[in-house]
């Protein structure tokens, strides 16, 4: 039996060394430590025939027919699975790879250039390296490292991002910020607002690039390559490699969202179902650990953060106020509801909970 006192020090021993989970793959383990081992999630996976939709982004400036059924698509997804696909996004395909690429060799770095990134701080850098946010306060951890860089509003100069992947994040980015406006474009119409709404309200002021990073895990069936938990943002742009893991919950089952080459998954983060008034959907979603990666992924989330002076309040929007469909959530700035979210960690609880009325 492991005591809270044993726990929180293998805990310590284990950020100390600031190599992540990779150093332990890297030192020849073949059981995993105690402190990741994951509680049983509810939800089993789907055997009916339900897919993800993937959504062709060709028609998003085309005649108003087309647009009005790419907004009907996207409307659905956004209602029924909080997650969609989009293909014909206007990102190359190279540089899609290229980032991949980029992730990959940062974390197969030597520990020793990692380890310049390593902090727990989040309110005063732009570029952090760790492993599980939530190490200290979650149930158990997760079989995964991170490389968080803030890129907007106020983006960090290119000499604080590591020498591999640096060009091709401010590269990536900027197409992500083009990709942002037109789905936030998008989701606006489906709300039945002018198509200018969310970016005028400032959805897409911010954006957050994770970077994560799973090695092989000798017991994948122990752990999780991340907890179920839904996304503390208004949007979420995620850039997965061919491995897959990434499932999402839908009527207590987990479904697969398989990798598409060249496709991006978007999801709706909490602070969209919060504005929306639970018109859209933020869906919890999880990655299983697996024995044959490393797996990547660049999940690019639209909000602004913690070393970000905001101080907007965000609540349901007044449009999409009625009679019969009164406020469900108070008012909040979304460093408030960041900073909640990072108190409780990936604990397999809503954060919207917290601020319903």
């Amino acid at each position: 039996m492991t005591t809270t006192s044993d726990r929180i020090r293998e805990l310590k021993t284990f950020d100390e060394t600031k190599s992540g989970v990779k150093g332990l793959v890297d030192a020849g383990i073949t059981k995993i430590p105690p402190f990741f081992i994951q509680p049983h999630e509810q939800g089993e996976l789907v055997s009916l025939p339900v897919e993800i939709p993937v959504i062709d982004l060709s028609g998003a400036n085309s005649d108003a027919a087309l647009r009005e059924q790419l907004v009907e698509k996207v409307k659905n997804a956004s209602q029924t699975f909080g997650f969609f696909q989009v293909v014909n996004h206007g990102i190359p395909l190279e540089v899609l790879d290229e980032m991949l690429e980029g992730v990959k060799l940062f974390n197969e770095e030597e520990v020793e250039v990692k380890k310049k990134y390593y902090t727990r701080d989040y309110s005063s850098k732009k570029v952090i390296y760790n492993s599980n946010f939530d190490l200290y306060q979650s149930p158990a951890a997760n079989w995964r490292d991170t490389l968080l860089i803030t890129m907007a509003p106020e983006p960090p100069i290119p000499e604080e991002l590591p020498a591999v992947c640096r060009d091709i994040t401010f590269k990536y980015t900027e197409y992500i910020k083009r990709l942002g406006i037109i789905l936030f474009e998008l989701l606006s119409e489906a709300l039945g607002l002018k198509p200018s709404y969310l970016t005028e309200i400032e959805c897409n002021k911010g954006l957050n690039v994770l970077t994560h990073y799973y090695p092989p895990c000798p017991e994948p069936h122990l752990t999780v390559g991340t907890t179920k938990h839904s996304d503390p943002d208004f949007l979420t742009v995620l850039l997965q490699d061919s491995i897959g893991g990434l499932q999402v919950l839908y009527q207590n089952h987990w479904i697969d969202v398989p990798p598409v080459h060249g496709a991006l998954v978007i999801n709706v983060g909490d602070l969209l179902q919060l504005i929306s008034n639970d018109k859209l959907k933020s869906v919890e979603h999880r990655v299983l650990a697996n024995n044959i990666g490393p797996r990547v992924s660049v999940a690019c989330f639209f909000t602004t953060h913690l070393n970000t002076n905001c101080n907007r309040l965000y609540g349901p929007i007044k449009e999409l106020i009625t009679e019969v469909s009164p406020p469900l959530y108070k008012e909040t700035t979304v460093k408030d509801f960041i900073l909640y979210y990072r108190s409780k960690g990936l604990d397999g609880r809503s954060s919207l909970d917290y601020f319903r009325l």
